[in-house]
């Protein structure tokens, strides 16, 4: 089976976490190599970026500079772990991605759509997942779940207006693409799971 890259996208308490568990457990069962990563990060270099990305600075951190460093780190991302590892075989299962650039700085910095897409064919030359996750939700439920995880970064202490914005852009670009399967992550964690095991299976039967 050729290996692919599998990404999972949404809001903050969505439920991202639970499932790349699911997905990831759905390869190990089947005895496929994979690893997984997630954005911005999956390097050093990309890592001190997200370092970068997240902390409070006492300078204004403009909407242009912030995707300039996301699409910094996903350039290293991509080209040194993630093409390496399809090229060797390896599945690899991805903690955010460009739809990510696209819904915060395009829809929730309201940045053009046409500047995100210029430096997506600069740095990715073409290369996206082969399945995206998009888990749904509202705003107002995934940040109540997201403070109680604990302290939130610069990004996540946004207005609600700003996810309110990113999650009409996830919604369009999801609608949009036939790569990009959309889940109601409102539902119960066993439902969603249900719901990502019946849609890997359908795109990899056993």
């Amino acid at each position: 089976m050729k290996p692919a890259f599998i990404v999972v996208e949404g809001l903050e308490g969505a439920g991202k976490s639970t499932v790349l568990s699911v997905i990831t457990d759905w390869l190990a069962q089947r005895q496929l190599p994979f690893i997984s990563v997630r954005e911005p990060g999956g390097t050093p270099l990309a890592e001190s970026l997200r370092t970068l990305i997240k902390q409070e600075w006492q300078e204004h951190v403009h909407a242009e500079t912030e995707l300039l460093i996301m699409y910094a780190a996903r350039n290293q991302l991509v080209h040194e772990v993630i093409q390496p590892a399809l090229a060797q075989q390896q599945w690899v299962v991805g903690d955010r991605h460009d739809l990510s650039s696209r819904a915060y700085q395009g829809g929730g910095r309201e940045l053009n759509d046409e500047m995100l897409q210029t430096l997506g064919a600069m740095t990715l030359k073409g290369f996206k997942p082969d399945l995206t996750l998009y888990l749904d939700i509202e705003p107002e439920l995934g940040l109540t779940r997201a403070r109680s995880r604990g302290a939130l970064d610069r990004i996540e202490r946004e207005a609600l207006s700003f996810f309110q914005r990113t999650r009409a852009r996830y919604q369009a670009l999801a609608a949009a693409d036939p790569n990009i399967v959309t889940l109601d992550a409102s539902q119960t964690p066993e439902q969603v799971k249900a719901e990502v095991l019946a849609i890997l299976e359908q795109q990899w039967p056993s």
